[in-house]
Formats: structure tokens, C-alpha cells, sequence
């Protein structure tokens, strides 16, 4: 549905998106990654027509950008865009008319979503009234209430809890199944990777590695243990036969060397610790985003946050 070819966009001195090239189809939920300031919002606001790209296309159905083309899309800024004073419903009702609903008919989604997130009761309150976590419901609301064919959410999950976020990737799924096309940003890896069919990696403006999830796995990843335990873990790291990995806690992804057999690695471990889980699976894209970036970390999930206004 959607294609985005060699995208490039300076400011000043800044080479904020340097020859970004991916496709995304009707269907299929596309994770924009990236640490922090790595390009995924200008990307995506080059991808709506925000802003112009100095130098390659994007193109929809094999078309170019068009008035008729921003009715197909919803969009989920990752700053806030609601008026702080007008009620709600009123705020939903207002950006569904602006896609071309009835006021009737938009009236009767608007309800159905909010009762959807959990927000019917609170029709009548003003914006400004709510938490962040619920204004950022507000504002999904508004960019998927006229069912567009392509819905890009900027940092979707930021400032929910853990039971919104399952909500949002519920909702994420649905609008899947119902044949939209989505591309999420997101700089949390464990996100991405439950919900990605196809990733796009960028940092410092540049693709660093795209495609399927499970190719990119395969391409890009070695088997990796997956260790759960009991005591000192800061050594384990640095056992012979490990590549490298990541030690959080009482719980290890470590990546083994080429040649080297698991068994022999599992051994050294449980000297080293009380072992109470492993397992042999392929790595974490958390693992690979910090193999692939270097140097630059992860940034931790957000905090949770109580969601009741």
C-alpha cells in the first residue's frame, strides 16, 4: 500500500533522514525503530506530507500524496494535539467531521470507542481534565474513528500502564485483521517484536537492517541462551563461549559463540549460578538493536503510570 523510497531530510547541518527506503502492506503492522533522535518522527511526518522530503518519494497504491490521500490515513502524534477546553466527545466529534463523517453517525463511533478504552463516562469532561495516559486514548480515538487504510502511530504506548498497553496491542491487532495497514514507532524493543511483522531499524538517519521479523532473526541473529537464576550473574557475560549478552536482574540473554555447543555453556553457568530456567531460542530483537546500533543502549520501558484521571 504503502512505498517509501531513498527519503532524505536535512536541517541546517542535520542529516535528520538520510536514503530510508521500506514498503508497508494492507495488513501488516510495520515497527519504525530507532533509539531517540535516530529519524522515526521525521520519517513519519515525511510519510504524511508534514514535511517535504529533500530528495526521494513516497507513494500510495503507486501514487503520489493527494487530498483524497489524508482521509485514508490516522495519525497518532507522539506530542499532544487536543484542544485542552472542549469536552471529549465534543474533541472526537470534531476530528471525525474533519474526515468527512456525518455528525450522527460520528456521534455513534465516538461512543462505541469510548466505551472501547474504557473512557464512556467521562463523555462530558474536558481534556485538560484527564491523565496524559487517558488524553492519548482521546487522541487514538480521533485518528482511527473514520477507518482509515492506513493508520501510523507515533509512539504509540507511551504513558500507559501495563493493562493499556495490552488493550492497545489488542486494538493494534484488530485493526490488522480488518485489513489496515499500521506502521508504529517505538524505541521499546519488546513492543515491537510482539507485535512487528516487519521491522525497519534506523539510527542517525540510516537503515540499519529491515525486513520481516523472522528473516531479520535468521539474518542478523545466533542462537541465544535465554537464563533465568539465582545469585551473582555479573560474570556470565564474560564465560568462554559467550559472545556477549545481556544480564538484567536475576535474568541473561546470552549470545554463543560459533562453534561452541550450548551444553558446554550451561554447564559453565550453573557452576557459576543456581540455574532455575534456560532455554535455546533465537535472540531478542533487543538483543540484536544493541549488537547492530553499538554503543548507543536502549532506552528502558516507560514507567508505568496509574491511568485513572
Amino acid at each position: 500500500m504503502l512505498s517509501a523510497r531513498h527519503l532524505r531530510k536535512t536541517f541546517a547541518t542535520t542529516v535528520a533522514v538520510d536514503d530510508v527506503s521500506f514498503e508497508v502492506g494492507r495488513g501488516e503492522i510495520f515497527g519504525l525503530l530507532g533509539p531517540n533522535g535516530a529519524g522515526k518522527t521525521t520519517t513519519i511526518r515525511i510519510i504524511l506530507n508534514i514535511l517535504e522530503p529533500d530528495s526521494g518519494e513516497v507513494l500510495y497504491e503507486g501514487k503520489g500524496f493527494s487530498p483524497r490521500t489524508r482521509d485514508l490515513c490516522g495519525y497518532l502524534p507522539e506530542e499532544r494535539g487536543l484542544y485542552r477546553k472542549s469536552t471529549v466527545l465534543d474533541t472526537v466529534l470534531y476530528f471525525a467531521e474533519l474526515r468527512g463523517l456525518a455528525r450522527s453517525a460520528a456521534r455513534t463511533k465516538a461512543l462505541e470507542w469510548l466505551r472501547r478504552v474504557g473512557l464512556a463516562e467521562r463523555w462530558k469532561s474536558r481534556v485538560e481534565e484527564l491523565s496524559k495516559g487517558n488524553q492519548q486514548k482521546i487522541q487514538f480515538v480521533c485518528s482511527v474513528i473514520h477507518e482509515p487504510a492506513l493508520l501510523v502511530l507515533d509512539e504509540p504506548f507511551s504513558g500507559f500502564d501495563p493493562v493499556n498497553q495490552m488493550l492497545f496491542q489488542e486494538i493494534i491487532q484488530e485493526q490488522k485483521r480488518l485489513g489496515r495497514a499500521i506502521i508504529f514507532s517505538t524505541h521499546q524493543m519488546d513492543q515491537a517484536e510482539r507485535l512487528s511483522d516487519a521491522i525497519c531499524l534506523i539510527d542517525h538517519g540510516r537503515v540499519v537492517l529491515s525486513g520481516p521479523v523472522r528473516e531479520v532473526k535468521q539474518r542478523y541473529g545466533h542462537n541465544s541462551l535465554h537464563v533465568e537464576f539465582d545469585g551473582d550473574g555479573t560474570l556470565l557475560e564474560r564465560l568462554p563461549g559467550v559472545r556477549g549478552g545481556m544480564v538484567s536482574g536475576r535474568a541473561a540473554e546470552l549470545e554463543i559463540a560459533d562453534g561452541t555447543r550450548p551444553q558446554e555453556v550451561i554447564a559453565m553457568i550453573n557452576d557459576a549460578v543456581e540455574l532455575r530456567k534456560v532455554e535455546l531460542r533465537e535472540p531478542s530483537l533487543n538483543s540484536i538493536f544493541l549488537r547492530m546500533v553499538g554503543a548507543v543502549e536502549a532506552p528502558p520501558p516507560a514507567p508505568s503510570r496509574e491511568d485513572a484521571p
